[in-house]
């Protein structure tokens, strides 16, 4: 994609940054107003600094900082397109006009101007710069996730093409040495090897869904099989882990987009947590855990759901049963307790990033649509 290059061009970009101000809750609907609320602690101003999130940088004006692009004023057209900030800047909360902007209030060209309703700047500004941007979440946390296969689905894990055999019969492999593949290519060259593991169970249906993945390296197309053959030949390119017969092979996925904007999904979705990217039986903040939607189900990269623990079932106080036996029971309502942030989708299954949570994220967690 074209770079600018020019000084002319930074400072149109970042006149459009600052163009890009926050809209007034006032100024959405009243759905969104109510998701947007202004916390009421919330500072003067922000100076952004090199560590920032774009999520901790709303966390401190709003009462839930998902919804920052409805504050924004981006619809769903603009979410590839976001308005960068980088450290340095400071974040104003306009209080007469209720909205945060990157003009300090009652100066610039917006002085006196009524209310802001609607701003669409279309300047584009990718790669210009991009690298010393404040990121919408903590990329480090996702880096491993988003091009590793990890999670293969049933129907991707039947068609994998796998390894059959090994240059010399040498039971590990390393970089450069020959294997033998059998499967369908589909046109790709270029692989990513991995190891079926456990199994991941739908917690509503109890169907297994997907297998977790182990990544063990890459391979290179050297030679489709031909006439009077039955695999094709290839070359391992890395290896990270030990590599053999039996490996599966995945095409290398595209680079992703990590223009994280972070919105509800597009209709109501209900979830569930089937696996934790920890070793232990929890996660927190910053982790990876793995939920029974994708995008079948209406999920893409940016959505954002509530997590709820499930409400437990406890006897009624005042029923007397019979004999002290079969006394009633009450339902709790689920207990919301945090944030997850869908950064990677397949068919029936995502990755999320876990955000401000005050529990424990355990298995079996609801994970809905924000209310």
């Amino acid at each position: 994609m074209k770079n600018f290059s020019t000084g002319v061009a930074r400072s149109l970009a970042l006149r459009a940054a600052a163009a890009a101000v926050f809209v007034s809750c006032a100024a959405v609907s009243a759905h969104a107003a109510t998701n947007c609320a202004f916390r009421p602690n919330a500072p003067d101003q922000h100076v952004v600094v090199k560590g920032d999130t774009l999520w901790d940088i709303s966390g401190a004006f709003l009462e839930h900082p998902w919804c920052w692009p409805q504050v924004w004023g981006m619809n769903r057209d603009e979410i590839r397109n976001p308005h960068w900030i980088y450290p340095g800047q400071i974040v104003y909360f306009d209080r007469a006009r209720g909205r945060l902007t990157l003009n300090k209030p009652g100066t610039g060209s917006d002085a006196g101007e009524p209310p802001l309703v609607r701003l669409s700047p279309q300047l584009r500004t990718e790669n210009l710069d991009q690298g010393n941007a404040v990121p919408a979440i903590p990329a480090s946390a996702i880096e491993p996730f988003l091009t590793q296969p990890l999670v293969v689905e049933a129907q991707a894990l039947a068609n994998a093409a796998r390894i059959v055999a090994a240059q010399e019969d040498r039971l590990y492999l390393g970089e450069g040495d020959r294997i033998y593949v059998r499967g369908a290519l589909d046109g790709a060259t270029s692989f990513q090897v991995f190891r079926p593991g456990k199994e991941l169970v739908d917690p509503d249906t109890g169907k297994v869904v997907a297998h977790e993945a182990a990544y063990v390296g890459t391979a290179r197309l050297v030679k489709e099989a031909g006439p009077g053959t039955d695999v094709h030949t290839f070359v391992v390119g890395r290896s990270v882990k030990e590599m053999g017969v039996g490996d599966r092979l995945l095409p290398t996925p595209p680079t992703p987009v990590r223009n994280y904007v972070p919105h509800a999904p597009v209709r109501p979705v209900a979830a569930r947590v089937m696996a934790l990217a920890s070793e232990s039986n929890y996660a927190s903040q910053n982790q990876v855990v793995t939920v029974n939607r994708g995008t079948l189900d209406g999920l893409d990269v940016g959505s954002v759901l509530q997590l709820y623990h499930l409400g437990q079932t406890v006897t009624d106080p005042e029923s007397k049963g019979f004999l002290g036996f079969g006394k009633a029971k009450l339902r709790l309502p689920d207990e919301q307790y945090g944030d997850l942030f869908i950064f990677r989708v397949f068919d029936r299954v995502s990755y999320g990033l876990v955000m401000q949570v005050t529990k424990p994220v355990q298995v079996g967690d609801v994970a809905r649509s924000p209310e």
